[in-house]
C-alpha cells in the first residue's frame, strides 16, 4: 500500500468517525449525590442550548441547586405500598368526599360546563384534586426547577426526568413557568399537580387557578381514551384514563373509590 493511499484511507476514516452519532460527545453523566451536580448542570446546560433551549431557560437552569429533599422524598414513596383501606384512611378519603360534594354542588356550572366538553364527571376531577392538593391548599414549597433538574440528574430515573427537565425548560422559556415557579418535592406543580410533559400537552391557562387545573385534568383523561358516560371503576373502560394519571395501583383504586362516591354512589 503505498504512502498516498494509506493518508486517504485514514483520513476517510476520520471523517467517518465524526459524522458518526454514536461518537457524539458524552451526554452528561448521572449522579447519586450532591458532588457531581454542578459539573452535570454545566454540561447539560451546554447540551441544552446546543438543542434550541434558550438563554433565559439556560439561566435559570444554573441557578438551580441540588435538592436533597427531593431526593429523600423519592426514596421514601411509602404510602404506596399500603392496603386501600390504609390508603384511603392516610389521604384522608372521607374528608376529601365531603368536601368534593360539597365543591360539586357550589361550582356546579364549572364542572357541568367541562363535562359538556371533555366528558369527564366531576367526580374523578374531584377525587384527583383533593387527593392531589387537598383543594389547593398543598401545593408545595420546593422550588421546582431545582427539583426536577437534581431527578434528572440522579441515577435512579435519569431518563423520565430528562424529558420532564426539557420540558420545564421549554416553559421557562415561554414564560409559562419561571426560575422561581414552586411545586411539590417532583416538580408538580398546580391544584392537580401536573409534570412539565404534561402541562405542555393538556395545560390550559395558569394551573394555580382551580377551573385551570382541572379543565387541563379533563384534558389529560380524554386524551388517555376517557369516553363519555362509560364507567370508571377497575375493569370499566375510563379507569385506564386513571391509570395513566397515575402509577400507583392504590391510587388508581382510590380515585375511582372517591369518584363514584363524589358522583352519588356508595
Amino acid at each position: 500500500m503505498t504512502e498516498v493511499r494509506r493518508l486517504m484511507i485514514a483520513t476517510l476514516a476520520s471523517l467517518a468517525v465524526l459524522a458518526c452519532p454514536s461518537t457524539r460527545v458524552e451526554a452528561a453523566q448521572c449522579g447519586n449525590g450532591p458532588g457531581g451536580f454542578e459539573s452535570w448542570k454545566a454540561e447539560f446546560a451546554r447540551e441544552a442550548g446546543g438543542k434550541g433551549i434558550g438563554a433565559t431557560a439556560v439561566a435559570a437552569l444554573m441557578q438551580t441547586h441540588y435538592a436533597g429533599a427531593t431526593i429523600a422524598a423519592d426514596r421514601s414513596q411509602h404510602s404506596f405500598s399500603l392496603s386501600l383501606d390504609q390508603f384511603l384512611a392516610k389521604r384522608g378519603a372521607s374528608t376529601i368526599v365531603s368536601r368534593g360534594r360539597s365543591l360539586k354542588a357550589s361550582q356546579g356550572a364549572l364542572f357541568a360546563s367541562i363535562q359538556a366538553r371533555t366528558g369527564v364527571p366531576p367526580g374523578p376531577l374531584i377525587a384527583i384534586w383533593g387527593m392531589e392538593t387537598g383543594f389547593g391548599s398543598q401545593r408545595g414549597n420546593q422550588n421546582m426547577l431545582s427539583s426536577i433538574a437534581t431527578l434528572a440528574y440522579d441515577c435512579r430515573r435519569p431518563e423520565f426526568f430528562t424529558e420532564q427537565l426539557y420540558a420545564a425548560l421549554k416553559l421557562v422559556d415561554r414564560g409559562v413557568l419561571s426560575g422561581a415557579t414552586r411545586g411539590s418535592m417532583h416538580g408538580e406543580v398546580g391544584q392537580t399537580q401536573f409534570m412539565p410533559k404534561n402541562i405542555l400537552a393538556y395545560g390550559t391557562g395558569n394551573l394555580d387557578n382551580a377551573a385551570n387545573a382541572l379543565n387541563s385534568t379533563a384534558n389529560f383523561l380524554k386524551a388517555h381514551g376517557w369516553r363519555a358516560g362509560a364507567g370508571y371503576q377497575p375493569g370499566e373502560p375510563n379507569f385506564a384514563a386513571i391509570e395513566a394519571w397515575n402509577a400507583a395501583g392504590v391510587y388508581q383504586k382510590a380515585i375511582a373509590i372517591m369518584g363514584r362516591q363524589i358522583d352519588g354512589g356508595s
